[in-house]
């Protein structure tokens, strides 16, 4: 059973990485994940576990004042208390307190006096840490909060009593701008959560009545108020408005709302009231789709974000293993006092916490897709960030991807004493329950001719179906089903064979238009490095070659069965870098699977959407390339925050160690490059 857990008060990003590995090895636990970015945590366990109490005990065993909590259903996930303003109140205090000790010692240059005087600024900065760190002493943990009291406790053993003030302090004002600059990316991100209303108007005999979205079943009538997001999919019944799609497809473009339109819950109504059917119920509409698909993106993480874990576990010791060197050996080898070369280790050690790296990777990838959902693209995973990041090989389905998918029937001939009405009525029996775009066409062409009843009906991808007019087998096929003497008859540029026991019948062509955004999109592709642009289709080679040339496409594939597929981007993904393929239908499932990157297009066919690692919700190519962008700036942004705590931190040890950098230093090593280093993952959902 999943369970979803909000562990509150937890804004120590090291501490969160250490309670998530600490449940993963705790037995009874599975699928444990935690997202810092909204301190929600997922796991699944069996009946027999209390829940609450046991990650309780675990959350207390590691970091205090952190209260476990279950997710309610109507509430969002990350809805803390605001103690900012006492926070600002004890840091001022402090900072008259390190002001009156200053003038004390100036004027009185009593130690004592300075000595409280600072001692009591550093409990009011200090205080929480400080009590933390002991805690963590007791059980042999090492975190910032450790450091930071060891760094203090030293300070004042050694009679810097200033300095001991001036790290609690800046320590204090980095936390407070660090929670702000977490607290606005939660916000940003929890604005996810507002495209889909909890509740929904319906209208029964007695009325208008306000419901929990939950309860309302398919077939209900709910109505939908100017300015209101539509809470459930649904047909327009009575009414019509102007819709804003942009939550869900990131189309700012407004759809007209008629009568008989098919509606998504999460797109936004304008001017006028309207009356939807209900077609889906909660669970199973589009704007619940699209937040499931992003809370669970974060249990895939990235290469980057998985080494950091790694890398932070192994950091620490090494710092500490670092610190205790500098501050032993130099005065071994008479190159100064114990007192100096603590003093420089202490900084060192405080410099070296790695909170800003441990927080900024899995913030940054989480805001990369966060941006990405706004924008119409669901990625389900930072390591599917990486591989569009770094994609230069995009191969794309023909029928329904690249064109628009909805065929037409041009041409139609019969054989052996069959007409053309025949071929059509046979043909549109046979594809009855087909949900292929071309069994559309044939059934829309024969819309107003004979209907025929068959039964036994069976299909196998890329051959087609069969089915049986009382003793006749009725085959509507592909021409890898025709015999050497069939194909002499038929007519070659034709797509669908018709055979009435085994013998050809009829055969069908079909016209496709290209999508309006297509070329406009592969020519962006170009623009941001793509090599190959490779189009799969099973249609025959001289329509897929005529397709590929208006495209410019560098290659094509044609007579494809599923099998084929797969291996022509099994081929090319060892010739590239990243190589994603874009597909939208039950057909592609396994070659969405198989690509570095597999998109589908739309959030129609569920098998497609299981198989794919990302979804155009719009059902477009328009999002495609600025999906490939906010990867990259994504990725960049990932690159960028860990080259910058690296280069910042070692040169403030590098400096420590030669005696010119003081303890303040360290702190803002720490803190301040933390905050910089979230408020810099943040901007990734400010840009697009």
């Amino acid at each position: 059973m999943t369970h979803k857990l909000i562990l509150d008060g937890l804004n120590c990003a090291n501490c969160a990485a250490k309670i998530e590995d600490k449940i993963k090895s705790t037995d009874g636990y599975s699928d444990v994940n935690f997202v810092f970015a909204t301190k929600a945590l997922t796991l699944k366990a069996d009946g027999s576990h209390d829940i609450v109490s046991e990650i309780q005990k675990i959350v207390d065993s590691i970091e205090d004042g952190v209260t476990v909590k279950k997710i309610k259903e109507n509430t969002p996930a990350n809805k803390t208390h605001n103690k900012e303003s006492i926070e600002i109140i004890k840091i001022v205090a402090s900072a008259l307190l390190l002001i009156i000790a200053l003038v004390a010692d100036n004027a009185f240059h009593i130690q004592y006096l300075t000595a409280v005087l600072c001692g009591i600024s550093v409990l009011f900065s200090g205080f929480d840490v400080i009590v933390k760190g002991i805690k963590a002493i007791f059980k042999l943990r090492l975190d910032e909060a450790t450091l930071m009291t060891v760094a203090v406790i030293a300070a004042f053993v050694l009679g810097e009593y200033f300095e001991a003030c001036l790290v609690t302090f800046l320590f204090a004002i980095g936390e407070l701008f660090e929670e702000r600059a977490v607290a606005s990316s939660r916000k940003e991100i929890e604005k996810l959560a507002s495209i889909r209303p909890d509740n929904a108007t319906l209208l029964t005999e007695e009325g208008q009545t306000i419901v929990d979205a939950r309860t309302v079943k398919t077939g209900d009538t709910i109505l939908v108020k100017p300015y209101e997001r539509i809470p459930l999919d649904g047909v327009i019944s009575k009414g019509s408005s102007l819709l804003d799609a942009s939550a869900i497809t990131g189309e700012s473009q407004p759809i007209d709302g008629q009568v008989g339109l098919e509606v998504m819950s999460g797109m936004k109504n304008g001017e006028s009231i309207i009356e939807i059917t209900v077609t889906k119920e909660f669970e199973n509409s589009t704007a619940s789709r699209i937040l499931k698909l992003v809370e669970e993106s974060c249990a895939s993480k990235g290469q980057r974000e998985k080494l950091i874990t790694r890398f932070a576990s192994v950091y620490t010791p090494i710092m500490l293993l670092l610190s205790v060197l500098i501050a032993v050996v130099p005065p071994l080898l008479s190159l100064g006092s114990f007192d100096l070369w603590l003093y420089r280790s202490l900084v060192c050690l405080v410099a070296s916490c790695p909170c800003a790296i441990v927080i900024s990777v899995p913030l940054s990838y989480y805001a990369g897709i966060g941006s990405a959902s706004k924008n119409g693209v669901l990625i389900k995973g930072g390591r599917y960030v990486e591989a569009l990041a770094k994609s230069d090989s995009f191969v794309f389905d023909k029928t329904g991807t690249l064109t628009t998918g909805k065929l037409t029937v041009t041409d139609v001939k019969g054989y052996n004493g069959y007409t053309a009405t025949d071929v059509l009525s046979f043909a549109a029996a046979c594809e009855k329950h087909s949900a292929h775009p071309i069994a559309n066409a044939i059934r829309s062409k024969a819309i107003n001719w004979k209907e025929i009843t068959l039964d036994n009906y069976s299909e196998k991808a890329g051959y087609g179906v069969t089915a049986f007019y009382g003793d006749k087998k009725i085959s509507c096929t592909s021409a890898r089903s025709l015999t050497d003497e069939m194909k002499e008859t038929a007519d070659s540029n034709h797509t669908v064979f018709l055979l009435i026991d085994n013998k050809l019948a009829g055969s069908i062509e079909f016209g496709d238009e290209i999508r309006a955004e297509t070329e406009s999109v592969l020519s962006e592709l170009k623009s941001l490095g793509a090599k190959n642009l490779v189009m799969l289709t099973g249609d025959k080679k001289e329509k897929a070659k005529e397709t590929a040339g208006k495209l410019s496409l560098t290659d094509f594939y044609s007579e494809l069965l599923p099998d084929g597929k797969v291996t022509a981007v099994t081929n090319l993904k060892e010739k590239s870098n990243s190589c994603c393929f874009i597909g939208d239908g039950i057909n592609d499932a396994p070659v969405l699977a198989a690509a570095d990157c597999g998109i589908a297009m739309g959030l129609g066919s569920e098998a497609a959407i299981e198989a794919s690692d990302a979804v155009l919700s719009s059902g477009d190519l328009k999002q495609l390339p600025k999906a490939v962008k906010i990867c990259r700036k994504t990725v960049a942004t990932v690159k960028s925050n860990i080259a910058f705590s690296l280069a910042v931190k070692l040169g403030v040890i590098i400096l420590a160690a030669a005696g010119i950098a003081p303890m303040w230093t360290a702190v803002l090593a720490d803190t301040g490059v933390s905050v910089l280093c979230v408020l810099n993952s943040v901007r990734i959902l400010k840009r697009f």
